[in-house]
This record gives structure tokens, sequence and C-alpha cells, in this order.
């Protein structure tokens, strides 16, 4: 039997979100600053930056986690790596690599608590088997997910839309029937989720941070002609096609017009034109 004193019952310690075997807490201050950072921590929680755990509670059941990630366990878990030899190893390892995940992912099995590292980063709970025929993932979005989702690794269909788009040469997909925790860098109150009935969105940058694996992407130029994409200053533009769901993070850092793209300061010279359609063109 195990009991959790100064945990449900502390007041600095808020459930904040539930699916499945996960529970997100977040601390609602940190008490334990020093003097010369009590002021930093005191306008950090002002502007919601917190720190969040997630409580995997097991009951002979079985989660997989971003490797480090474990914090302590309590009751009958048990680890193991999932790794087969060294094949498997280094296959894992390459996928790692290209997708910005940690090569192998422990899988904590049994009956009892697992609880994950705090994280600046904020939580979201996703039901895999709403997305489709699975969900692939920004880089680095992963934390956790149940152990008998299947992960695959997703190529682009065109190097293009990789050069181009922001978004990498391969994606980690997950599919199949669970949970999967992710680490998004803006709230779940600032993501706006589009869903797609055979239609089309074009997005300007790297903002969506998880979408359909139906969907199609590719990166095409934000007007018909080459000329059009450099005088509108938007270049190339993420394009998804098909029929599915698209989590964009609107607010992400980066996504604030600067003000070259102003209306007062769009003024096109010779010399700005021929470099604007350069930029265009080789997306500089």
């Amino acid at each position: 039997m195990i009991q959790l004193n100064n945990f449900a019952n502390n007041p600095n310690l808020v459930q904040i979100a539930q699916a499945g075997a996960y529970t997100v807490y977040e601390h609602q201050r940190d008490l334990s600053v020093s003097p010369s950072f009590a002021s930093v921590a005191y306008f950090m929680q002002e502007m919601n930056v917190r720190k969040r755990q997630v409580l995997c509670c097991l009951n002979n059941s079985a989660v997989k986690i971003q490797a480090g990630a474990m914090q302590w366990t309590a009751g009958s878990v048990e680890s193991q790596t999932g790794v087969k030899g060294v094949g498997d190893f280094l296959g894992k390892a390459i996928k790692g690599a290209v997708t910005n995940e940690s090569a192998v992912k422990p899988i904590y099995q049994g009956w009892g608590y697992l609880m994950l590292e705090p994280t600046y980063q904020y939580i979201i709970l996703e039901d895999v088997s709403s997305w489709g025929p699975g969900i692939v993932l920004d880089d680095g979005l992963f934390l956790a997910c149940d152990a008998h989702l299947q992960e695959t690794i997703v190529a682009r269909n065109n190097v293009s839309s990789a050069l181009l788009g922001g978004e990498g040469l391969f994606n980690l997909s997950l599919s199949g029937q669970g949970i999967a925790v992710l680490e998004s860098p803006v709230p779940r109150e600032e993501l706006v989720e589009i869903v797609l009935d055979n239609d089309i969105v074009k997005i300007d940058g790297n903002m969506a941070i998880a979408w359909s694996s139906s969907l199609q992407f590719t990166v095409e130029k934000s007007s018909k002609s080459l000329l059009g994409s450099a005088v509108n200053g938007e270049g190339f533009v993420n394009v998804y096609r098909g029929t599915g769901k698209i989590l964009l993070a609107p607010t992400v850092n980066g996504t604030t017009m600067s003000t070259s793209n102003s209306p007062k300061s769009n003024g096109i010279s010779s010399k700005g034109l021929v470099s604007s359609i350069a930029k265009s063109a080789l997306d500089l």
C-alpha cells in the first residue's frame, strides 16, 4: 500500500489536467528560491511561468517516456529499454537523431506511480485515436505515451518541404488507441485547432506543432508567381491538404510581425525588389 502525503492536499500543487493514466500538476509558486532570485520567481509566477509535472498512475499497465524524464517511482514498477539488440539500438539512435528525441524511450510498467521531472513547458494530453490514422509531432514535443501506441518516423514527400518549411525532414508519428503527453511551447488556451474536411491550410512559418498523418504537407510559394511571393513579403508557406486536424501555435516565439513587414516600410526600389526575389527564391 502506498500513501502520498502533502501531495493531493497540497494547496501549492494544483491538478490542471487528467486523461487516461496521466495527471498534470502545476506548482503555483516556487517555494524553494534563494533571496537573490525571489523577485525573478515572483514575476515568473505572475506571467504563468511555472513548473509542471506529470504523474502516471500504473494499474498493471505500461507507459513510454522520454529518456531522463523519470523523477521517482513508487510501488511495483519496473523499467525496460525496449532495445532488442545492437541493430535495434542503432535504428532507434538514427530515429532519435532525426526527430530531436531520445534514442531510447524507456518503458515503465506494473502497479504504482511514476512521476516525471518538472518542466516549464506546457503539458498537453492528446487522445491519439481522435487524430485518425495518427498524429505527427513537431521535433521535441514528445514527453510520454501509452506503451502500446505505435511509433513511426514520417519523412517528407519532397526535399523542399524540409529545406523551406522549417519542420525538418523527419517527424515522429504516433498511432493507435491511447494518450500522448506533449510538451508545448505555448499553453493549450493559445493553441488553435483547425479541422480540415478535404480542404487546405497555408501557414507562414512552423507554427503547426502537431497534425494528422493523413494530411499531405508541402511547401509552396505564397503567390502563384515568384514575383508575387517576393512582393507580398510572405515568400514560401507550409501547406497542409486533405482531411484531418492541425494544432496551431499562433503565439510561439518568432511569430510577431517585424517592422520590416509593416506597410510603412514596404517601399520597393529596384535593388530591394531584386533582393526580395532572391530571398524568396532561396528562403534566406
